[in-house]
């Protein structure tokens, strides 16, 4: 089961709205969906809330350390409340993934994205899970770091607050550790809102 959910993103309001806050909206959601409310912990660098649920404890973290030393706020708490990593859940922003998508992952690379750079090397392992939180490619290797730190378009914002949505109603389930049908729920995405039907001459 996951008993620490982690959202990445930068501090400051200057990066509030950016595509690589992803992961603070969700954890941002999250808290609102508990009725928490994230508070600045020094012990662990960052903004954390705690509450128990089925007899375990469970934690909510967003890192203030800036996105390429995250695993310093992350590493910190688990170790000292000694949560093993696929116990952890890391919500982040995912390029290769369209708004409007979420993937939730065990293990693997960190694919180059920084802050799951920084995990990796102070948790030791890749062996935690990601929430892939898409946010769309700008197309050009180049674009990436400025497409990441610049606010999505109304329509991509809402898209990726919808995968958000979806990813919280699969709580239950990760808490449960049931994984497979919290991925089946995550993955599934909401079918497109049927077009009002044309009107035609009969009825105008």
């Amino acid at each position: 089961m996951i008993k620490l959910f982690v959202g990445l993103g930068n501090p400051g309001p200057e990066y509030e709205a950016t595509r690589h806050n992803a992961g603070f909206w969700w954890t941002d959601a999250l808290a609102r969906e508990l009725k928490l409310s994230l508070a600045l912990d020094k012990n662990y660098h960052g903004r954390v809330a705690r509450t128990t649920m089925g007899g375990q404890n469970i934690w909510l973290l967003e890192p203030l350390t800036f996105m390429n030393v995250s695993g310093k706020s992350v590493a910190a708490l688990a170790r000292f409340f000694k949560l093993a990593p696929e116990e952890i859940l890391v919500a982040h922003d995912e390029l290769d993934i369209v708004p409007g998508q979420a993937k939730l992952k065990f293990g693997g690379s960190h694919a180059g994205h920084n802050g799951l750079r920084d995990i990796h090397a102070q948790l030791g392992t890749g062996d935690y899970w990601r929430l892939r939180i898409g946010v769309g490619h700008p197309g050009d290797k180049a674009e990436v770091i400025n497409w990441v730190l610049k606010k999505p378009s109304q329509e991509h914002r809402v898209a990726i607050e919808d995968s958000i949505g979806r990813a919280i109603k699969a709580l239950p389930a990760l808490l449960a550790g049931e994984m497979e049908k919290a991925t089946m729920m995550i993955h599934t995405s909401a079918p497109p809102r049927p077009k009002p039907p044309r009107k035609t001459e009969e009825n105008e």
